[in-house]
């Protein structure tokens, strides 16, 4: 494995993030004990998750799963941790005012039960999983800073952020002498790179790292016709939604048919092109199974020629830097 620093910080972490949304929805505990085992045992120190994950009624499942897998012997001190918090945790949805987004008495609810659910003392990196423009980035610092003397979390993160909000977050930081936002988590892939015109521009500037998420576009970068053709799993969520467009779905052809062509996977050449790019720390990977994850570890060690990259960029072109790709 490889390993970078986060952002601006110290912290030395993995070029690969386990993310683990599936943990719980889609695959079981013993199954989630087993992903983790071999993350760790390939290296993959930087894991992911959200205290909502689980979703509905299951809300906090995953957070569990994990603490159980910290309770049955696995080494936290080896673990880069990463929870977030927003969403209303509330039992069956009750909408009852203060059980969620980012004011102050939320986020000490929020980070005491996923500290419990986790079984771990500390939380490593602690984001902001949307902006919540109802509460002054001068009381989110002041709940962090807290926590931070409390030894409950080690550093912060945003996700989600437009550019101008990591930027206010961190001036307002900067004016409390608080060390700031040190990651921002995106929506950032081949097939969409609106985060290129502002917010990875921003997260460079402010020294964030930067943590895409949905490296493959929900599926839509992993083989998704072959897979098709072949009789496999068909397109589904985001990836279906981007296919009934025909432009996108002639870009895929035209994608699947350059990595045919260089005799390379389209789910690891699609996690590479994302370690090239400038900022990025490291793409989530959300495997349902070891197999999947065997799939991404592949990709830390896969070099793109140029003619790949450059056949990638003719096929899905970023925006252009900001101002000018919507100025002229």
């Amino acid at each position: 494995m490889k390993y970078t620093q986060l952002g601006r910080t110290g912290l030395k972490v993995s070029r690969l993030v386990l993310g683990t949304m599936n943990f719980g929805p889609q695959t079981d505990e013993a199954g989630s004990h087993a992903i983790m085992d071999a993350a760790l045992d390939a290296g993959v120190n930087f894991w992911d998750t959200a205290n909502v994950y689980g979703w509905g009624e299951n809300k906090g499942r995953t957070e569990e799963i994990i603490g159980s897998w910290f309770a049955r012997g696995g080494d936290r001190d080896k673990v880069v941790l990463a929870t977030k918090v927003y969403a209303n945790m509330a039992a069956d949805g009750d909408p009852w005012p203060n059980h969620d987004k980012l004011s102050a008495v939320n986020i000490r609810r929020a980070v005491e039960a996923s500290l419990r659910r986790l079984n771990t003392d500390y939380i490593d990196l602690y984001q902001f999983h949307h902006i919540d423009r109802d509460t002054p980035f001068e009381e989110i610092w002041q709940a962090i800073d807290v926590l931070v003397q409390q030894g409950k979390i080690l550093y912060a993160g945003s996700s989600n952020f437009p550019g101008y909000k990591i930027a206010q977050a961190n001036e307002a930081a900067a004016r409390r002498g608080s060390l700031g936002l040190v990651s921002e988590q995106c929506l950032y892939n081949l097939a969409e790179r609106r985060a290129e015109m502002e917010v990875v521009p921003a997260a460079r500037d402010y020294g964030l790292g930067v943590i895409p998420w949905s490296p493959l576009h929900g599926g839509l970068l992993g083989g998704v016709l072959r897979k098709e053709n072949e009789g496999g799993r068909r397109a589904s969520g985001r990836s279906a939604d981007a296919l009934a467009n025909t432009s996108m779905r002639e870009k895929v052809q035209a994608y699947e048919d350059l990595l045919d062509k260089h005799g390379l996977e389209p789910g690891e050449a699609a996690l590479a092109w994302l370690l090239t790019r400038p900022g990025v720390t490291g793409p989530i990977v959300g495997p349902r199974t070891a197999e999947q994850l065997d799939s991404a570890l592949r990709a830390v060690e896969l070099e793109l020629s140029e003619e790949v990259l450059t056949g990638l960029d003719e096929i899905f072109p970023g925006p252009g830097p900001s101002p000018e790709a919507f100025a002229w």
